[in-house]
């Protein structure tokens, strides 16, 4: 039975993840978690454990916008040359507030990894693989949930590719405190939890490219 307390945004998303076999365990707070920064600070998390969720634009063969979605590490940036080999597209750009919300059915801030009202084709950065758990908006400015890499890439269809700029090294070790992982590579094999929460969870959030 649906949860009454879940506004519909957050329902469509739980919904989503059920039509698979995965009960999302939703954390919803008074405080934003609109940019990466807040998303941490309030889950308690580092910020590569963040998963943003940004939105970009192709012409479709009928001239009208196709959305790709971007589920990308809290500190980095996408790279729209690498995203535009990826997608194929001869032009690629980031969506408007008003076209992610058109083409996605959530608002900026908010925008979840899955359960959007139309098709959207989804790109994972390889570097949430190097995490046991990240974060994902779940369909709010104030909702989020953990999930496993390879959970989350399953849930939304992923296509895992090198997307974003490159960091140096060094960056990438602060954080974790182990040598960065190959660009390009899969995130790490994980067995299916019972519930996601149990198998970690990512705050989606679309803060900066």
């Amino acid at each position: 039975m649906p949860d009454p307390q879940h506004p519909a945004a957050i329902q469509r998303v739980v919904d989503a993840a059920a039509r698979k076999g995965v009960t999302l365990e939703i954390k919803v707070f008074k405080a934003s978690t609109h940019t990466a920064e807040e998303a941490a600070a309030t889950v308690g998390a580092e910020i590569g454990q963040i998963v943003k969720s940004l939105v970009f634009v192709v012409n479709g063969p009928s001239g009208s916008l196709e959305p790709v979605l971007c589920l990308v590490s809290g500190p980095n940036r996408v790279d729209l040359a690498r995203l535009a080999a990826v997608t194929g597209a001869a032009d690629v750009r980031r969506a408007t507030a008003n076209e992610a919300r058109e083409l996605t059915g959530f608002v900026i801030g908010g925008i979840p990894p899955i359960g959007h009202t139309r098709p959207v084709r989804v790109i994972m950065d390889p570097d949430l693989g190097r995490y046991q758990v990240v974060w994902a908006a779940a369909g709010t400015q104030t909702a989020v949930f953990p999930v496993g890499p390879g959970t989350l890439r399953m849930l939304s269809n992923a296509n895992v590719a090198p997307i974003c700029e490159e960091r140096r090294a060094a960056e990438r070790t602060s954080e974790t405190g182990e040598p960065p992982a190959e660009a390009g590579a899969e995130p790490a094999a994980e067995t299916p939890p019972d519930g996601v929460g149990a198998g970690g969870s990512q705050v989606a959030h679309d803060g900066g490219a």
